[in-house]
């Protein structure tokens, strides 16, 4: 935070700055979309003021005051701030509890919210919480300024028909009384309307460069004046006050009202922010300017601030505008200086001509500018993309038309924070095999997997939110293969662990460890690895148990798995160390293990067998692994007779007294046992874990000590 604090001077002074690089070179391009953008501001901040339920005036003052005050502290070259659609119409739902619109006590309620949004947005930018805008889905802006445009729409259809008698809050009572009072249309306002967006539609089709709203404006202006259609019920806007923008009666310290306006305050600075940010990196994506979030976030903190103080209202970027600004061939931010003047000096000299202003052809130049709100293609692509960035969209939409506009907003960012939270929650946690040219880990659920090692790939990081998830499918795969003593974990994916991450690693080294096998790392990310060794994991782990990627399989293969159980036992090569191994071919049927229960195999335990050995009734003990196994180290008085000659030759086989069956881990032993089983022995039994069970006893010294004994 201090460092953030030293860059306000630097950052409040930006003017400065901007006046000092100034090349007068940039003057004419600057002036002439200037220009451009202020004839079509003019008729936009009457109409945007009145959507809010605010004096026209306000949103003229507002439209000098933001463009101006926007352009000079603000970061992008092209972003046009000032009354938008999407702000007027949030503004009037805030305000709407409070009192009844165009009151005094509405004016000032709405300078003291353009000062509070101005200052959460100010504050924002000072402590560098630019960053802050990515959390919110596009997905909920979509539906929100769907909803919104909708909204508008539906608003402005008394406007349209001179409806007299108040409609209800809400969309379906707006519908209703519409529905209700139709008799009482106003045909000659309703004339205005359809003369008014005949004109604009044909204009754009025609001439889509000129500002065809302004001019559908003037041309209804010019009927009602030429018709006298004012004095036949047409309600017109009446002569604007001229003048500069005047300090506004406003009261910052009237503390109820504040808590009053702090939920429509904060989801105004938010969709506000994201809407200027939104627009100002899809304009720099074309002009190649780098755009600096925070310094955009101080001067749409400002211009509110200044708005508030100076009669106006709440204001955020336009992306109409904008792109106006853009294509009129804006270099700099003084073309939106250039268009605040412009409305100035409309207001102080061509004030009288708004008198005629039909309210009508305002509301279809609403309606036009709302249509516009809506993207529809955009979604459409939604819809048909993530089912999650679908739900937010369409949850957002019914809220921002059925709830009051702030709860909506602060609902959609809920939904999409719940969302980005449940997904880095829940990483994609599979199991991967090679591909067919062994170059490339896929996870290829119809392919086997090898039968010693589980190889798993986690797609996420490894904070405390996402651990259970991870650790509980880790799980659920051990216990669909329990065969797979070893596991291979890929972390390429992982850009992040806390302790809860470790700990989960260390509770899943423990179980494979615990069942006679081990774990193994891959692919570790530097801060990750920083982690595991700040908190000694690695040495819990063993660092020879972290692995190359391009050498891990081969260092499992011909150290750590047993290939006596490819050779014997499994039909399956997976990786490309084993496709040269001789696959099983028995002349008996041989019983998978996992086909076996628990219940149908008889173990003994290490230490039972090793007291058992030192009585009269010793059993015979046959170790079914490999010469090469058995020379390592076997249970004393064991006779070696490898897996495959006991299934072959199991008449060879006492008995007249108790036979125990040990190989490496119990596998082969197991299967073994099936097949005694069924040939009719009866007091036969396995060593319980094999070999590694008996070494992880502390028997294997007592090899040395006794007989080694022989086939």
């Amino acid at each position: 935070m201090l460092t953030s604090l030293q860059t306000v001077p630097s950052v409040l002074l930006r003017p400065v700055n901007l006046l000092r690089s100034y090349q007068i070179e940039n003057l004419r391009a600057d002036s002439i979309a200037g220009l451009t953008v202020g004839v079509v501001l003019i008729p936009q901040a009457i109409a945007f003021a009145l959507l809010a339920g605010l004096p026209p005036e306000m949103g003229l003052y507002s439209a000098v005051v933001v463009a101006i005050i926007g352009g000079l502290w603000g970061s992008s070259n092209h972003l046009h701030s000032g009354p938008t659609n999407t702000a007027s119409i949030l503004v009037l739902s805030t305000l709407l509890p409070i009192a009844e619109p165009g009151t005094p006590t509405f004016i000032a309620a709405a300078g003291v919210l353009a000062v509070m949004v101005g200052t959460f947005r100010l504050i924002m930018g000072i402590a560098r919480l630019g960053v802050l805008v990515n959390f919110v889905s596009d997905s909920v802006v979509i539906g929100f300024t769907a909803g919104a445009g909708a909204l508008i729409c539906i608003g402005q259809i008394n406007h349209l028909l001179r409806l007299e008698s108040a409609a209800g809050p809400g969309v379906l009572s707006t519908l209703q009384h519409v529905a209700l009072h139709i008799p009482d249309i106003h045909l000659p306002s309703l004339a205005i309307g359809a003369v008014t967006i005949g004109v604009i539609i044909a204009l754009r089709r025609l001439i889509p460069k000129i500002p065809a709203p302004l001019i559908g404006l003037v041309l209804a202006a010019f009927v009602v004046w030429a018709f006298h259609l004012d004095r036949e019920g047409v309600v017109i806007l009446g002569p604007l006050p001229g003048g500069l923008p005047t300090l506004a009666q406003i009261s910052l310290v009237d503390l109820t009202l504040i808590g009053e306006l702090s939920m429509g305050a904060l989801a105004l600075a938010t969709i506000g922010l994201v809407e200027a940010t939104a627009i100002a990196r899809s304009i720099a994506a074309q002009s190649g300017q780098r755009i600096d979030s925070n310094q955009e976030f101080i001067g749409q903190g400002l211009a509110n601030i200044a708005s508030g103080l100076l009669s106006g209202y709440p204001c955020s970027g336009s992306f109409n505008r904008s792109a106006l600004n853009y294509r009129a061939g804006a270099r700099t931010p003084m073309a939106a200086v250039f268009s605040g003047l412009v409305v100035l000096i409309g207001m102080l000299f061509l004030a009288p001509l708004t008198a005629y202003v039909p309210r009508a052809a305002l509301a279809i130049v609403l309606i036009v500018i709302a249509i516009g709100m809506i993207d529809r293609k955009e979604m459409v692509r939604i819809w048909r993309g993530a089912r999650g960035d679908a739900v937010i969209m369409v949850v957002t939409l019914f809220a921002t038309l059925l709830l009051p506009l702030q709860f909506a907003v602060l609902i959609g960012i809920i939904m999409a924070l719940a969302y980005y939270i449940m997904k880095t929650s829940m990483p994609r946690v599979h199991s991967v095999v090679p591909d067919d040219a062994f170059r490339h880990w896929t996870h290829q659920p119809q392919k086997p997997e090898c039968p010693q090692l589980a190889i798993i790939d986690i797609l996420g990081d490894l904070y405390f939110g996402a651990v259970s998830h991870v650790e509980e499918t880790i799980c659920r795969h051990r216990a669909r293969n329990s065969s797979q003593r070893f596991l291979l974990l890929r972390l390429q994916s992982v850009q992040h662990c806390d302790i809860s991450g470790i700990h989960m690693l260390e509770n899943v080294v423990r179980m494979y460890r615990d069942q006679g096998g081990d774990v193994y790392l891959v692919s570790i990310r530097d801060p990750v690895w920083k982690v595991m060794q700040s908190t000694k994991f690695c040495d819990f782990l063993g660092h020879d148990h972290v692995l190359d990627e391009d050498t891990a399989i081969e260092y499992l293969f011909y150290r750590v798995l047993d290939p006596a159980i490819c050779i014997y036992e499994s039909n399956v090569r997976v990786f490309r160390e084993c496709q040269n191994l001789p696959r099983p071919d028995y002349p008996v049927e041989i019983p998978l293990y996992d086909e076996l229960p628990a219940d149908d195999i008889d173990e003994i335990s290490p230490n039972d067998l090793w007291h058992w050995l030192r009585e009269d009734n010793a059993p015979l003990v046959i170790d079914v692994r490999e010469p090469r196994e058995f020379r390592r180290g076997h249970v004393p008085q064991s006779r070696l007779v490898p897996f495959t000659e006991v299934i072959t030759s199991m008449q060879q086989i006492p008995r007249s007294r108790p036979v125990v069956f040990v190989c490496r881990g119990g596998r082969r032993s197991a299967r073994v046992f099936a097949i005694a089983r069924d040939t009719g022995y009866t007091d036969i039994k396995i060593l319980q874990g094999g070999m590694l069970a008996w070494e992880s006893a502390g028997l294997l010294a007592a090899v040395d000590e006794c007989d080694t004994g022989g086939k």
